[in-house]
């Protein structure tokens, strides 16, 4: 189950490592593959964040490397460590890419939602579960809990149905991590308490509006906050909209253009 300890208050500012300052500095290594990026500390060690593309991310904590909705072929990943477990939110391109997970996954444990585990070769299904909106499991040995991702307005429903995607609560130590996955702010998304790192998409028509994504950020209050899968958003109206006592950390997901 997912932890839900309390937040020193206060702590709205973590350790980050110089990422892009001085060129890029290699933070976790495993064998000759490296990745780079923030340095958030938890009680039992660092944990990497690092931006790949779009929607998807990589997170580093001690001999764990998660990848978070991996696409765009193998060569994307070739200079990155393998992974030791994979999240998937939903079936859409940007997303889930059978071909990339056929190129890295290796036997590494996947999670996702029911609709991507149906989608899945039989090569894959083996090593992969589904999980519902509100259930937990674990993944290489981290708590991870399913949140409901999905639209809520009555004209962009189509995109998200309630239901099919998931977002994903992790608990790496003393630090909980929120990846939203495709979303509108949902109930389950504005009770959330206690997040240290939120990852939140905003993007029309698909996704958020960067007032909706910052009127969430303000009720949930994490510690910090990357904007990802936000094309062509304006990211300056939502770093402005964001109250005091969370960090908006901006960083560059789109390295090949949006």
């Amino acid at each position: 189950m997912v932890n839900r300890r309390k937040v020193v208050a206060g702590m709205t500012a973590l350790p980050l490592a110089s990422w892009g300052l001085a060129g890029t500095m290699p933070v976790f290594a495993q064998g000759e593959a490296s990745m780079d990026g923030d340095t958030i500390t938890t009680a039992d060690g660092d944990l990497i964040i690092h931006p790949v593309d779009h929607a998807s991310l990589l997170l580093g904590w001690g001999d764990k490397v998660i990848y978070v909705d991996p696409v765009g072929g193998a060569a994307r990943y070739a200079d990155l460590p393998a992974p030791t477990g994979i999240l998937i939110t939903h079936g859409h391109g940007d997303h889930f890419d059978i071909p990339t997970l056929e190129a890295i996954a290796g036997t590494a444990p996947i999670l996702t939602s029911q609709e991507v585990f149906d989608k899945l070769p039989e090569s894959l299904k083996g090593q992969a579960k589904a999980v519902a909106n509100g259930a937990s499991a674990d993944l290489d040995g981290i708590p991870v809990m399913a949140i409901a991702a999905h639209n809520t307005t009555p004209d962009r429903m189509r995109y998200h149905p309630v239901g099919v995607g998931n977002g994903y609560l992790l608990d790496m130590s003393d630090k909980t991590v929120y990846v939203a996955g495709d979303t509108e702010p949902t109930p389950e998304m504005l009770a959330l308490t206690h997040i240290d790192v939120a990852f939140l998409p905003m993007n029309l028509p698909y996704t958020m509006t960067v007032e909706q994504a910052a009127e969430a950020v303000n009720a949930f209050k994490p510690a910090i906050v990357y904007p990802y899968h936000y094309s062509d958003s304006d990211l300056s109206v939502f770093e402005a909209a964001v109250g005091d006592g969370v960090e908006v950390r901006l960083r560059n997901w789109y390295p090949n253009g949006a």
